[in-house]
């Protein structure tokens, strides 16, 4: 699989490639360089250019490529709307995605306020305890959302964990009705946060763009105040994203 990523690699540094090129590049047999040009070509990864011998990338990379480039997208997009959100909010200011039964954090702004270092970037957080958990689950249909819950399980990650479904489900119903989730020491103790959906161009959620900071600062009437310019800066992304709504 090292080796096979490794000539993807070389075709897309050189453009085009000979088996005798790929081979002493990745320090193999011409008949080995043969075999993994041979198993990407019948995957439609690699092509054989116009030269006979020549290899490059085929058009499959694009479909592989396809399955990314709307997160790549959204964090292009949103990174100056976050920027501004974050100094206007004065909070760590995150852009999250649904992968598999978690929320992923794509991009993190800290705000002027921000007291702590802690990067988000990368890491799965749970849905039922996370502002961006919650705007992802809210606008979900009832059946996958119940089937996300159960596959993930609903832990009580701090005493003020939401872990009963009919509980998440009422909560879910105000957050839609408010354009805006919301948590309160529900993931780390001392730590507020809210969250609003990004829309794509057909109208779907497929982002969440959160406000996190210290529950003394952050408090509930605070995040009430400050919860439409999140919602606006969310309205932003999603038109930059193709909403026309």
């Amino acid at each position: 699989m090292d080796r096979a990523i490794s000539v993807l690699e070389i075709l897309a540094q050189r453009g085009e490639a000979g088996v005798s090129e790929v081979a002493a590049e990745i320090d193999v047999h011409k008949s080995t360089a043969f075999r993994l040009l041979g198993a990407l070509e019948a995957r439609g990864l690699v092509e054989q250019a116009g030269e006979r011998g020549k290899y490059r990338l085929g058009f499959g990379i694009v479909r592989l490529a396809g399955a990314v480039t709307g997160r790549i997208d959204i964090t292009q997009q949103g990174r100056p709307v976050c920027e501004r959100l974050a100094e206007e909010i004065g909070e760590t200011v995150n852009i999250a995605v649904l992968q598999e039964h978690y929320a992923i954090n794509l991009y993190q702004v800290r705000g002027p306020g921000a007291v702590t270092a802690h990067n988000w970037v990368g890491q799965l957080t749970p849905l039922h305890a996370t502002s961006s958990g919650k705007v992802l689950l809210a606008y979900l249909p009832a059946k996958e959302r119940a089937t996300l819950l159960t596959e993930a399980g609903m832990k009580k990650v701090t005493p003020r964990t939401i872990t009963s479904k009919a509980k998440l489900e009422k909560h879910l119903a105000e957050a839609r009705e408010a354009g805006y989730a919301w948590t309160l020491e529900e993931l780390e103790i001392g730590l507020h946060a809210m969250a609003a959906p990004v829309l794509d161009r057909e109208g779907e959620v497929i982002a969440a763009v959160t406000a996190s900071g210290p529950s003394y600062r952050f408090t509930e009437e605070r995040m009430r105040e400050l919860a439409p310019v999140l919602i606006k800066g969310a309205e932003e992304i999603s038109h930059r994203m193709g909403y026309l709504g």
